[in-house]
C-alpha cells in the first residue's frame, strides 16, 4: 500500500456511518447523533460523517473516532449546501473534526474552491471533495484535496437515481485518489459492490441513521399487497 495519511489508513477498506437525522425530526438532536455514533462504532464502524456544528461537538466529546465534519446551509444565490464558506471550515475545526467536506461540484461556490481547501490545510484538517462527476474529482485533485467522495452523484440534476453511482466510483478510482463511496448505499451488498468497484471506504447513512426513510421503505413495498385473513 502506498504511504497513506494516518487517518485515511484508519478509514481504508471500512464502514463510514453518516449519523445525519432528518431535520426537525424525533432524532434531530446532538445527543441522540452522539448516541447513534457510539452505536455505530460498536457495529464495527471505522469512522463517522456528522453535519453540524453542535452535532460535531456532541460526537467528538462520546469519541476520539475519525469524523468527517460538514455543514449545510442554504445561501442566497448559491446551489452549493455543504460548507460552501471559509468561516464554516474553521468552526468544523474548531469542533474537532479530522476531515472537511465540501461541495466540489462544477457549479458557482461562494467563495473558490481553492480558498476553501487552503483553509481547510491552513486549519490541520483533510480535504475532502464532494463530487458529482469524475471532472469533479480530476479538478479537485489538482487544487491538493486528500480524499474525493461520490457523494454528490445524482444530486446536481432534476431527478435522482435510486441507486448508487458505482460507474463513479470507478472512474474517481482511476484517477489514483483515496475514494469514499456515498450516496444512496442502502444495503449491505451495495457497500461490497463499492469496494468491488474501486472505492476505499464506503459511507451509509440513511440505512443506518433514519428510521423514517427506513420505515417508508418497508411501508412502500407493503403497500397494494393484499395481507392474509385475519383470524
Amino acid at each position: 500500500m502506498l504511504r497513506m495519511h494516518p487517518i485515511l489508513r484508519q478509514l481504508h477498506g471500512g464502514l463510514v456511518v453518516s449519523c445525519q437525522p432528518v431535520t426537525g425530526g424525533p432524532m434531530d438532536r446532538p445527543d441522540i447523533v452522539a448516541a447513534y455514533a457510539l452505536a455505530a462504532l460498536d457495529g464495527g464502524a471505522v469512522g463517522l460523517r456528522i453535519e453540524g456544528i453542535a452535532n460535531l461537538r456532541a460526537v467528538r466529546l462520546a469519541t476520539a473516532g475519525p469524523v468527517i465534519g460538514l455543514v449545510k446551509v442554504d445561501l442566497p444565490g448559491s446551489p452549493v449546501r455543504i460548507t460552501p464558506l471559509v468561516d464554516h471550515v474553521n468552526a468544523l475545526a474548531d469542533a474537532g473534526a479530522d476531515i472537511i467536506a465540501f461541495d466540489a461540484t462544477d457549479r458557482p461556490h461562494p467563495v473558490p474552491l481553492a480558498t476553501l481547501i487552503a483553509a481547510v490545510h491552513a486549519a490541520g484538517r483533510l480535504a475532502m471533495a464532494d463530487c458529482a462527476t469524475a471532472a469533479d474529482g480530476a479538478a479537485a485533485l489538482a487544487l491538493g484535496v486528500d480524499l474525493l467522495g461520490s457523494t454528490m452523484a445524482g444530486y446536481t440534476g432534476a431527478t435522482v437515481p435510486v441507486g448508487p453511482d458505482l460507474a463513479l466510483v470507478t472512474a474517481l478510482a482511476r484517477l489514483g485518489a483515496f475514494v469514499v463511496a456515498e450516496g444512496r448505499y442502502q444495503s449491505p451488498a451495495q457497500a461490497a459492490q463499492a469496494l468491488q468497484a474501486g472505492a476505499s471506504a464506503v459511507v451509509a447513512g440513511s440505512a443506518i441513521t433514519r428510521p423514517e426513510h427506513v420505515t417508508a421503505w418497508f411501508v412502500a413495498a407493503m403497500q397494494g399487497v393484499q395481507p392474509g385473513p385475519g383470524a
